[in-house]
């Protein structure tokens, strides 16, 4: 079956090059989890990375997407699973989660953004500052997340590898 992922968008404009590249970069990851059994992807390989579970990661990439497009663009209130005892509980939440339902709900909510970004002017700046101040806009929050999501897929590529001796994707 050909590969229906593609970085390659229908023009040349900026909305186009963001959205096609973060969407691709979003279908590599759940490419990335295709085949692989419940029990590595909860697995923790890397003794010096407890966290890094394919479903931590996964879970971690559609908790990413909501603190910056609803908690610092919209301005809205943090519902995130993470605490202050606990920054990290999307990663912890994501290992013990079925991974089928990981991916559902980042395709889910990356719809959502999706449908975010579609009707808002890349200009427009974020109701929350992030460092030094700065309210950044959805345009460097579509770059950041591409960013966000492309290195995560190299991690994931480890974790694949080290599970079962998948490479690519």
């Amino acid at each position: 079956m050909p590969d229906p992922r593609t970085d390659l968008p229908a023009a040349f404009d900026e909305r186009s090059l963001l959205t096609t590249m973060l969407g691709y970069a979003r279908a590599t990851a759940v490419a990335k989890c295709e085949g692989i059994s419940a029990e590595d992807a909860a697995a923790a390989p890397l003794p010096s990375s407890p966290l890094m579970t394919v479903g931590g990661i996964v879970n971690h990439l559609r908790w990413v997407e909501y603190w910056w497009f609803d908690v610092i663009f919209l301005g809205g209130a943090d519902q995130g699973p993470w605490t202050e005892d606990d920054p990290d509980r999307e990663m912890r939440l994501g290992a013990r989660t079925p991974l089928g339902k990981v991916i559902a709900a980042y395709e889910t909510e990356s719809a959502r953004h999706d449908r975010l970004v579609a009707g808002t002017d890349l200009s427009a700046t974020a109701q929350r500052p992030i460092r030094a101040g700065a309210h950044v806009t959805l345009g460097w929050i579509l770059h950041h997340l591409i960013e966000e999501t492309a290195r995560h897929n190299g991690h994931l590529d480890i974790l694949r590898e080290l599970a079962d001796g998948t490479k690519g994707a």
